[in-house]
């Protein structure tokens, strides 16, 4: 049906179905989908070096849901409102990626000797940077986060192995301020940029996008009656 679609409009509008961005993705859909049934009917025995294309574009057909959105109003203006907020999130993250950058520096100097505990290990632990700042990622998503801080909270006064399980008293303040400026303050911060959004495009009766589009069809009714 989506083949006998994309043939019909490249028939009806030529080369302008291209001009359509809906009408370049519902191709890019078809083509995915037709390169699916082709690797599937082949031997797969003669297509080692590309087996992983059939799996690839099965995927993609996946993305025959997305088109639903050209009829829903409402999701097409919460992925538009998303998309007028990526300037201002990436300016969040940005800020988001400096916090980690500090907290990666303080925790590797503070935790560097915790090569060991209930969580830590060779992989997860804040023994050099880069360990440290993807450790911070597993942290900020609350994934065994108190855990992790038990580890690095453990002292002489604790019984710890020199070298091995020694960390530091500053833990608990450590990690009680990741979480609360990464999990509280961050998400809702990030919630607040795309709120903003919304409320200045969609919410006005008379905000900038209802006023274009309203402007675009005027244009365009125009523009066919005179042309």
């Amino acid at each position: 049906m989506f083949i006998i679609e994309a043939v019909l409009k490249l028939i009806a509008f030529g080369g302008s179905y291209f001009e359509n961005a809906w009408n370049k993705f519902d191709f890019f859909v078809v083509c995915s989908s037709i390169m699916d049934f082709v690797l599937g009917a082949m031997d797969s025995s003669s297509l080692d070096a590309v087996k992983v294309l059939p799996q690839l574009a099965r995927v993609m057909r996946v993305l025959r849901v997305t088109r639903l959105l050209k009829f829903a109003e409402g999701l097409q203006a919460i992925i538009q409102t998303i998309m007028f907020s990526i300037p201002s999130l990436a300016n969040v993250f940005a800020l988001l990626m400096l916090i980690f950058f500090m907290f990666a520096v303080a925790g590797n100097s503070l935790f560097r000797e915790v090569k060991t505990g209930d969580v830590v290990d060779e992989l997860k632990n804040f023994g050099n940077f880069l360990s440290a700042f993807i450790l911070l990622f597993a942290v900020s998503t609350g994934e065994d986060w108190n855990k992790i801080m038990f580890d690095c909270s453990r002292t002489e006064a604790d019984g710890c192995i020199q070298g091995e399980t020694c960390g530091s008293g500053a833990a608990f303040a450590y990690f009680f301020l990741l979480i609360l400026i990464c999990t509280h303050v961050m998400l809702n911060l990030f919630i607040l940029v795309i709120i903003q959004q919304f409320e200045k495009y969609y919410l006005p009766k008379d905000n900038m996008l209802v006023t274009f589009k309203r402007d675009l069809a005027s244009f365009m009714r125009v523009w066919k009656a005179e042309t």
